[in-house]
């Protein structure tokens, strides 16, 4: 059974400027593919993304586009860096935007969510993480989201330093074995849900 991934950066760098949260989200889809889950990976800054709650804000909104691959994904990843001990002002967007979902349903009756396993990573030069995921876990899951075990990773860098997780030489083992683990846990989560929906 090949399912499919998508990968939300929620770096607050646009087009191809270097990106600790871009390098994570990659991380995610290369550790997903090995089970089986193709992705791919957009950077929300790029797009127009509208405030509100709405699933179309009007206007030349860009977040039905994005909506559908949201939609589309078996497995949704969500990355953000961490700016003043919170996730990033692009990720609060993709949280509000996802909020219009609690109030579409499929023909089952269920949300229209159901069945979408959610994976979280975190990166930053400061602390929050810890924060930021069970932030990230509550409002995934509010929406309809199914998190798996050890869903999540995060990298905090050195307090007071300002080196970033893509400036390493090389990502950290624990981070990238815990990124792994949950990228396996959520690719076999999936698949349980694929084949067992959730009842109506």
């Amino acid at each position: 059974m090949t399912l499919t991934a998508l990968a939300l950066n929620c770096t607050l760098k646009p087009g191809d400027a270097p990106s600790s949260s871009a390098l994570m989200a990659q991380q995610f889809l290369d550790a997903l593919a090995e089970h089986d889950v193709t992705g791919s990976m957009v950077r929300v800054v790029d797009h127009d993304v509208r405030p509100g709650v709405e699933t179309d804000m009007g206007d030349g909104d860009q977040w039905p586009t994005i909506r559908r691959q949201v939609l589309d994904a078996d497995v949704l990843v969500v990355v953000t860096p961490t700016w003043v001990g919170q996730m990033s002002s692009v990720a609060n967007r993709v949280l509000e935007r996802l909020d219009a979902e609690l109030s579409e349903t499929r023909e089952d009756g269920n949300p229209i969510l159901y069945g979408t396993v959610a994976l979280v990573g975190v990166v930053g030069n400061e602390d929050g993480a810890h924060k930021i995921t069970a932030d990230l876990y509550q409002a995934l899951d509010d929406v309809g989201c199914t998190i798996p075990a050890q869903g999540g990773t995060y990298w905090n860098g050195e307090a007071m330093h300002t080196v970033d997780y893509n400036d390493l030489d090389e990502t950290p083992e624990a981070p990238l074995q815990t990124l792994r683990t949950a990228a396996a846990n959520g690719a076999h989560l999936a698949r349980v849900l694929t084949a067992e929906p959730y009842p109506a």
